[in-house]
C-alpha cells in the first residue's frame, strides 16, 4: 500500500515539474538557445525506491549532493537492476580527497562543481587512470561563485574565462559541458531578473567570445525547487529540483554523509513547495537580456 501511493506521488510529482519546465522553455527569449531544459531530480536524503520510482516515470538525471551518499546509491543492488539507463551528476562541494571515490560511480554522468584548475587537473588525471586513456571523455560545468557569499563555494567570476580554457587546453579526459551556479537564496523576483543568473548568462558570453564556442555547446546549470522557472526563462538548460519532486528532506542527527556541511541552510530544507504568489512572479516577470 505504502509502495503504491508512494509511485502515484512521485509520478504526479515529476509529471507535473516537467510540464513545469517545458512550460518556462517556451516562454524563453527567442535570442536564447532552444535547447529544451534537463530535469535533474535531487534525491538526497531519499531512499533508492524513490530514485526507481521517478526513473518509472521516464525520469534519468539524478543529482546528489554528498560523495558518500551518491557511491551508496548509485552501487545500490536495487538501482543497478533497475535503472541500466540512469544518469548521476554530482552537484556538492568536491574535495580532493574524493575525487577518486567519486570517479568509481557506476553510471557518472556529469561532474557540475568544478571550481578550480587544480581540481580539474586532479579530477582529469584521475579519470585517466581509472577508466583508462581510450575512454570516453567525463563532462564537466565549472561552478561559479555569482553571489560573492563566504557560505558558497565557487570560482570568483573574473576567474571563470581562465579556468574554462585551462580545461580545454589541459584536461583531454574533460569535456567541458558549461557553468553552474547556486546563487542567493531567496531572492525576491519582484525586484526583477535574479542578478546571480544574470552574471551566469554574461560569463557564458565572456566564454563564447573568448573560446570561440556557439552558445547552445555552453550549458548552463542554475535554478532550483524555487526559482527553476525563473532561471528556464533566461536561459538555463540544466535545472536541479529537489524537494517538489520527493517531498521535504530529513536529515538525521549524523554527519556521516555531511561531512563539511555549509553554514547556510538549504532552502530545501525550510521550504517544501513553491508558493503560488512565487509561481505568479515567475510567470509574469520581464527578462531583461545581455
Amino acid at each position: 500500500m505504502w509502495r503504491a501511493a508512494m509511485s502515484e506521488e512521485v509520478g504526479k510529482a515529476v509529471q507535473s515539474v516537467l510540464e513545469r519546465v517545458n512550460q518556462a522553455a517556451a516562454r524563453r527569449s527567442k535570442t536564447l538557445p532552444s535547447t529544451l531544459p534537463r530535469l535533474v531530480a535531487v534525491s538526497k536524503t531519499k531512499p533508492p525506491d524513490m530514485v526507481v520510482e521517478a526513473y518509472r516515470q521516464g525520469q534519468r538525471n539524478f543529482g546528489e549532493n554528498y560523495v558518500n551518499e551518491l557511491v551508496d546509491k548509485a552501487s545500490d543492488p536495487l538501482i543497478l537492476e533497475s535503472c541500466p539507463e540512469i544518469k548521476w551528476h554530482f552537484i556538492g562541494h568536491l574535495q580532493k580527497n574524493n575525487v577518486n571515490k567519486l570517479l568509481g560511480v557506476p553510471n557518472l554522468f556529469l561532474v557540475e562543481t568544478v571550481d578550480s584548475a587544480k581540481l580539474a587537473d586532479k579530477v582529469n588525471s584521475s579519470w585517466q587512470r581509472l577508466r583508462g586513456a581510450n575512454t570516453q571523455r567525463l563532462q564537466v560545468m565549472v561552478q561559479i561563485n555569482t553571489s560573492g557569499e563566504q557560505s558558497k563555494h565557487g570560482l570568483p567570476p573574473e576567474d571563470t574565462v581562465n579556468t574554462v580554457k585551462h580545461i580545454v587546453s589541459r584536461c583531454p579526459a574533460l569535456h567541458f559541458s558549461g557553468l553552474m551556479t547556486i546563487g542567493r537564496y531567496g531572492y525576491d523576483l519582484m525586484l526583477g531578473p535574479n542578478p546571480d543568473f544574470q552574471m551566469l548568462l554574461s560569463r557564458r558570453q565572456e566564454v563564447c567570445d573568448s573560446l570561440k564556442l556557439p552558445p547552445e555547446e555552453v550549458e548552463l546549470s542554475m535554478g532550483m525547487s524555487t526559482d527553476f522557472e525563473h532561471a528556464i526563462e533566461v536561459g538555463a538548460t540544466n535545472v536541479r529540483v529537489g524537494s517538489i519532486i520527493f517531498g521535504s528532506r530529513e536529515y538525521p542527527n549524523s554527519t556521516n554523509n555531511t561531512p563539511n556541511p555549509s553554514p547556510a541552510p538549504s532552502p530545501e530544507k525550510t521550504s517544501k513547495t513553491v508558493s503560488e504568489e512565487a509561481a505568479k512572479k515567475m510567470h509574469h516577470l520581464t527578462v531583461s537580456e545581455h
